[in-house]
């Protein structure tokens, strides 16, 4: 909580919604500097969520304004340009704020809600804020076209963070967006539809020219053809302008789509307000991906790039160099997927550059138009496991669940950074789909030297311990699993490979050891450990298991150190759970390195 010394004389006058009505549009001008200001201030903000919910502060401050944000509901499509919407909602509530959409989902969640009041008879108004990129989403046409059909009372907002259109907002599109959602023009348009109603042929002539003429002024003639009734564009940073608008289109029914321009502007720099605190270790996971592709790419021309999420997976420096091979679908998951599956048909090398998240939106896609066909189809899957900063619709603990079943795929968890580029090399020589998973932020500090690739299946035996247990580590967790193996005196082994497992060395381990313990950055069910789990019953290898990994339930937000910890995946939680779960089968530690 900041105070009034801080410089938040506004946000801390916030304590209920009626608060931030009752200002008026100078005051509100004030607040929009301070929210920038406190947004800023965040060290622990990622600089591209920064970006994007910097440019949308006025919107979220002119929403809060007209609409009883505690009756109303407004609906925010990702967590990135709602950081303004979660700030004014927990100053004003006391609490934390609710869970933006998923992309490409807040029109269809807000459509539901309006159906829903609509229904029970409850007087609320709905709004969905969408950016520009889920736009390019399935689901979001899809319920654009429901809600048009339906003729539901809700409004879209689009905002628009396309710094070549920001130019074109200004006071005659203002002036132009205020006038279409006023009265007056409203009044118009709908006692012109009553009186042209008897008269078929004048009205469809006077319903051409009407969108005739908005479309030679206005983008929107593709949302008034999905029966949406468009207003702007919009200066999405002129708060006056947003409140005027807002309030005309509050009171009018039906689909609603508002276009707003606003300027991202750019991301902080490192020491500035906003940017992310340097993590110790080696380099970021992605530079490693971005620096591979580069030097791929400048040998091997069948090398592409599809992305629908390009600003989160280093890929800027190779989409600088090989713009026409770095392809960027905007949030097009499932598209991005089948393009690629295009590309490796028609004989090129693609990577599909994906979080982890969105990749379980393309799981379809993966298996049909990828592994059913066994194309050559790179993954680079990022953000993968307990990463930092997770909003609440970020769930990224499932990939090696979701993945490990599906045929043909290879699939690799690297440790660190020199392994990452391995794994690159050995999936870009397969001949099938290989996907290569990895974490957020930063690999351990060991060099990147260009080794060669890792052959497929096979684990690497790391300590050969004398205590009769073994540790088998999947992909980021070899360190913490390296600091229990020390503790206990037990083998370490990196798996490296979740599919296929590397079975010969799996049964030496278990003619050797008393118990196996699998670790992972995923959850427990169907991943890394259940693949041994299985392995063990299928040879009839009777020996204890422990299978440790994330739980199941749904993490906090925070720090990946932080979640790793509270998930006890750290060194010390590791050492000291496997220790307790060591001595039920070895009650005397000193018999433990005699054998049988």
């Amino acid at each position: 909580m900041t105070s009034a010394a801080d410089g938040y004389l506004l946000l801390d006058s916030l304590e209920l919604p009626a608060d931030q009505e009752r200002l008026e549009v100078t005051q509100l001008t004030a607040l929009a500097a301070e929210v920038r200001a406190l947004l800023s201030d965040d060290i622990a903000t990622p600089p591209y969520r920064l970006t994007a919910g910097l440019a949308a502060v006025e919107l979220a401050i002119a929403v809060h304004h007209v609409f009883d944000t505690s009756a109303d509901r407004i609906v925010w499509d990702s967590g990135d340009q709602a950081l303004a919407h979660e700030l004014l909602s927990a100053r004003r509530n006391r609490h934390e704020a609710p869970s933006p959409a998923r992309c490409g989902t807040a029109i269809g969640t807000a459509l539901a809600v309006a159906v829903a009041a609509a229904r029970l008879g409850e007087p609320r108004h709905v709004v969905a804020i969408v950016e520009a990129h889920a736009l390019t989403t399935g689901m979001a046409f899809e319920a654009l076209n429901h809600a048009g059909a339906l003729d539901a009372d809700m409004l879209v907002i689009l905002n628009d963070s396309d710094p070549a259109s920001s130019a074109n907002g200004g006071a005659l599109s203002n002036r132009l967006a205020q006038v279409l959602a006023g009265p007056l023009y409203t009044q118009l348009r709908d006692g012109g539809k009553r009186v042209l109603r008897q008269m078929p042929t004048v009205r469809e002539l006077a319903r051409r020219s009407e969108r005739h003429l908005k479309g030679m002024v206005l983008p929107g003639t593709m949302f008034e053809e999905l029966g949406f009734n468009y207003i702007g564009p919009l200066d999405g940073h002129d708060i006056g302008a947003l409140v005027a608008t807002l309030r005309n289109l509050k009171c009018r029914r039906g689909p609603q789509f508002l276009q707003v321009l606003t300027r991202t502007g750019a991301a902080p720099t490192a020491g500035s307000p906003g940017a992310v605190a340097g993590e110790e270790g080696g380099p970021d996971y992605g530079e490693v991906l971005g620096q591979w592709l580069c030097e791929m790419a400048a040998v091997d021309p069948r090398i592409m790039v599809v992305t629908p999420h390009g600003r989160a997976t280093g890929l800027h420096e190779f989409a600088r160099r090989f713009p026409e091979r770095c392809l960027d679908v905007g949030g097009a998951r499932q598209h991005a997927v089948t393009f690629a599956a295009g590309l490796a048909v028609a004989g090129l090398k693609p990577l599909v550059a994906i979080s982890s998240t969105a990749l379980q939106c393309a799981y379809d896609q993966v298996i049909h138009d990828v592994a059913l066909q066994c194309l050559p189809v790179m993954f680079a899957v990022d953000h993968a496991g307990l990463s930092g900063r997770d909003l609440a619709t970020n769930h990224r603990a499932y990939d090696l669940s979701y993945l490990r079943c599906v045929p043909n795929l290879t699939l690799m968890a690297p440790s660190d950074a020199t392994e990452c580029r391995q794994m690159l090399d050995t999936a870009r020589m397969l001949p099938g789909p290989a996907v290569v998973r990895f974490p957020c932020g930063r690999a351990p500090a060991l060099s990147l030297g260009s080794a060669a690739a890792v052959p497929a299946g096979r684990a690497r035996l790391c300590r050969e311990g004398g205590s009769g247990l073994a540790l088998l580590s999947f992909g980021a967790l070899l360190e913490a699993a390296a600091v229990a193996a020390e503790r206990l005196d037990a083998s370490l082994v990196n798996m490296r490979f979740v599919k296929p497992l590397d079975e010969e060395l799996l049964v030496t381990l278990c003619a050797g050891h008393r118990a196996l313990v699998t670790i992972e950055d995923s959850v427990i069910a169907g991943g890394g450990g259940a693949g041994v789990a299985e392995l063990l019953a299928a040879r009839g290898l009777r020996i204890p298991l422990l299978q440790l990994g994330i739980p199941e339930r749904f993490s906090e937000c925070g720090s990946r150190a932080r979640r790793l910890a509270a998930a006890r995946l750290d060194g010390p939680g590791l050492g000291e759970t496997i220790e307790r779960w060591w001595l039920v089968q070895n009650p005397d530690p000193s018999q433990a390195a005699a054998g049988d």
